[in-house]
């Protein structure tokens, strides 16, 4: 019965395969990049199948005796059990693809797809209102950094407390607020969000308390509710509240502590029931000790904290990145997508991206709007990144040693041979008389990523 499995160590990346065509067929091996299916032995199970929940049985040790996904073109019936040593402890995490027996569920199957497309519409129709958009699947990158704002994610979508968003600007602080209420027990309720830094400070408290009919000249005769009263059982989410005014943020402290707001131009005191996401990409401590930020509102605001990596800090995440962003693009102009030559992705490395995943996105669609060609080549990035981040061959050094100008030289010969196989490494090999193994070793030693592989 069973038509295809794979096995994740304790770290989620996968040690065995059964290399049914369920998870390796010809099309996804190409899309990957594999020579084969072993190729792909030692790889984070995301990268295999992008929305697997095997990480997620791996870190709580529950099984997910059955679920039906969709991969690819096919639809399975998936059952996932935890891997335990004798100690109990969870070692891994075993999935089997029970495809054909969908035969005699059809009933199941058909009732399955007939909700997955009324769910689709309904999130069509929800988009549009105060409803989460994205879910911890969301948050894209295997690298360690982005691993653990995962688990901390999914670790505040299960409390209730104040959470707060630390990062530079770009980093995706409303994403992953948006993720811990997609996967806390308010999911179903609405999700609000404000930017402080985006409303005039005479307006503020009106949009977080709401208005009363008649406060002021020209206010509406119907009250008008707040973010607060919009957001009742469900979440708030603060951005940028560093830049806050001082005297909005007593009035902040005291709807949080009492759970009550009180509308411009009323007496009326209204409970609300909010839990608070709260997001800066200033140093709130250092605000509290020059008294620009309320230490009482910091403290209460400061209960889970979670700092999100800036881009230079996971750019092993940039080969898993740049490629969706130039499918959405490519989609987005309809246009072809283009991939990226191994070149392209070291001159992006070599980018410290101060505007970390946004300023990636308006790269590769600069690259789009404004170069043509099958493929992203280096010389693509030319007129878009600092020059720094394209290293143009280096003039003759005479002071050189022989040795590093021979290692210059081999490393130009490496890039030059990847780019011209498109990243196939075996090819790449024979054409410069090396062995597989030999071509990784100089790889490694000359810093060109090799996790892409033929």
């Amino acid at each position: 019965m069973i038509d295809g499995a794979i096995l994740v160590d304790q770290d989620a990346r996968l040690v065995w395969s059964n290399d049914k065509h369920v998870w390796f067929s010809d099309k996804q091996i190409a899309m990957l990049g594999f020579r084969s299916p072993a190729d792909a032995i030692g790889q984070p199970v995301e990268r295999i199948i992008p929305h697997s929940r095997m990480r997620e049985v791996v870190e709580t040790g529950r099984s997910l005796p059955l679920d039906i996904m969709r991969y690819g073109e096919h639809t399975l019936l998936v059952s996932r059990l935890p891997l335990r040593d004798e100690q109990g402890q969870v070692i891994g995490a075993l999935a089997f693809a029970l495809k054909n027996s969908l035969t005699y569920l059809r009933p199941i199957a058909d009732r399955f797809n007939k909700l997955q497309s009324r769910l689709t519409r309904v999130e069509q129709e929800l988009a549009a209102s105060r409803a989460s958009q994205y879910t911890v699947e969301n948050l894209i990158g295997f690298s360690q950094p982005m691993l653990q704002v995962k688990r901390l994610v999914r670790r505040a979508g299960q409390i209730r407390s104040a959470v707060l968003l630390l990062g530079e600007t770009g980093t995706g602080k409303e994403l992953v607020a948006q993720s811990i209420h997609a996967s806390s027990d308010r999911a179903h309720r609405p999700f609000v969000a404000v930017n402080t830094a985006a409303i005039p400070e005479n307006l503020l408290e009106a949009e977080f308390f709401g208005v009363a009919p008649g406060a002021y000249t020209g206010a509406a005769r119907q009250p008008r509710p707040g973010k607060f009263q919009l957001a009742h059982g469900g979440t708030l989410f603060l951005d940028e509240i560093g830049d806050m005014p001082l005297p909005l943020q007593a009035k902040l402290l005291r709807a949080l502590q009492e759970r009550e707001v009180e509308p411009l131009g009323s007496n009326q005191v209204i409970k609300v029931d909010v839990r608070i996401i709260a997001a800066t990409s200033r140093p709130l401590a250092e605000m509290v000790r020059s008294g620009t930020f309320r230490s009482d509102l910091y403290y209460r605001l400061n209960v889970f904290p979670i700092q999100l990596p800036a881009l230079r800090d996971r750019k092993d995440d940039l080969e898993i990145l740049a490629p969706l962003f130039s499918e959405k693009i490519a989609i987005s102009l309809d246009q072809p997508m283009r991939e990226f030559t191994p070149a392209a992705l070291d001159a992006l490395r070599q980018h410290d991206w101060p505007g970390n995943v946004r300023e990636l996105a308006n790269v590769i669609e600069q690259v789009y709007v404004r170069t043509e060609g099958e493929r992203i080549r280096a010389e693509d990035f030319a007129d878009i990144l600092p020059s720094a981040a394209i290293q143009p061959p280096a003039p003759p050094d005479r002071k050189r040693s022989l040795n590093a100008a021979m290692d210059e030289l081999e490393r130009a010969l490496i890039l030059e041979s990847l780019e011209d196989c498109r990243g196939n490494k075996l090819e790449a090999a024979r054409r410069l008389g090396l062995s597989r193994t030999n071509l990784y070793a100089k790889l490694r030693k000359h810093g060109i990523a090799s996790h892409s592989d033929d």
